[in-house]
């Protein structure tokens, strides 16, 4: 018997995206829900919009919500590219009353990293993986021997005076109109910087620019082997679907 479609919700700065999710075999069920996140992205403003959005994707069952902020036992900690006012929320009861369901609520990143890590480009994976998801910043998400390091936030390092995610992020490339070669040279910058701290043995690199991927996946370089996410832009749905259901099955022993 088919297992039952997950709700889950992957929140950016620019955008909300929505989904039915299969998490056991990592695919969205039909038609990727966008819309524009709320201009002021407060708290009631989001939670009514994934509320309203829940409204047009029937489910049942617990829900996944992956956010752009640290995010420790239900509540964001941080709010780089959405309203500070998130700052010490409780994500998690806020959605869990206006929906009725649990909710499992983690960081947008390493969301994606789980999907990736699980059934994407880190299957099977040993030593030190690190994934990145540039869009509106820069999210990074770090597994050890697959097990993940949650909210590191490395998107926000300084890279020569600038934080990471404003020299290199996907956003950073349109709004100054750079080429893919310019682009990936930022890109090749914010990687070395990783490199020369962390060591990973693999870069996955995510988010929706890699519809992109022949443009500026050849021009990348780092002493790390570097792939392309499978999951693409919906790795942090499929991520939060499986945390979702990674929180509502009882443990064992």
């Amino acid at each position: 018997m088919a297992a039952a479609p997950i709700l889950a919700f992957d929140v950016g700065g620019s955008f909300v995206k929505a989904g039915r999710v299969d998490a056991t075999a990592g695919r969205v069920l039909g038609e990727v829900v966008k819309r524009p996140t709320p201009a002021d992205a407060a708290p009631v403003a989001v939670i009514d919009l994934l509320a309203a959005i829940a409204r047009e994707l029937p489910s049942d069952g617990p829900v996944g919500l992956a956010f752009p902020a640290v995010a420790k036992r239900g509540v964001a900690w941080t709010a780089a590219n959405v309203d500070r006012r998130w700052i010490g929320t409780n994500a998690q009861a806020l959605l869990e009353e206006r929906l009725r369901r649990p909710v499992a609520f983690l960081n947008d990143a390493d969301a994606a990293g789980v999907a990736e890590m699980t059934l994407g480009a880190g299957r099977g994976r040993d030593g030190t993986v690190m994934v990145l998801t540039l869009g509106t910043g820069i999210g990074t998400a770090i597994f050890v021997d697959g097990r993940l390091v949650p909210n590191t936030e490395l998107g926000h390092l300084e890279v020569r005076g600038q934080e990471a995610e404003h020299r290199a992020s996907a956003k950073v490339r349109v709004d100054q109109g750079l080429g893919w070669p310019a682009w990936a040279a930022a890109v090749n910058e914010v990687l070395a910087a990783y490199h020369a701290l962390l060591w990973p043995d693999v870069f996955i690199i995510g988010g929706g620019v890699t519809e992109n991927w022949a443009h500026f996946g050849p021009l990348l370089e780092s002493r790390a082997e570097i792939v392309r996410a499978e999951f693409g832009n919906d790795a942090g749905l499929i991520g939060a679907a499986m945390a979702a259901v990674a929180a509502s099955t009882p443990k064992r022993g």
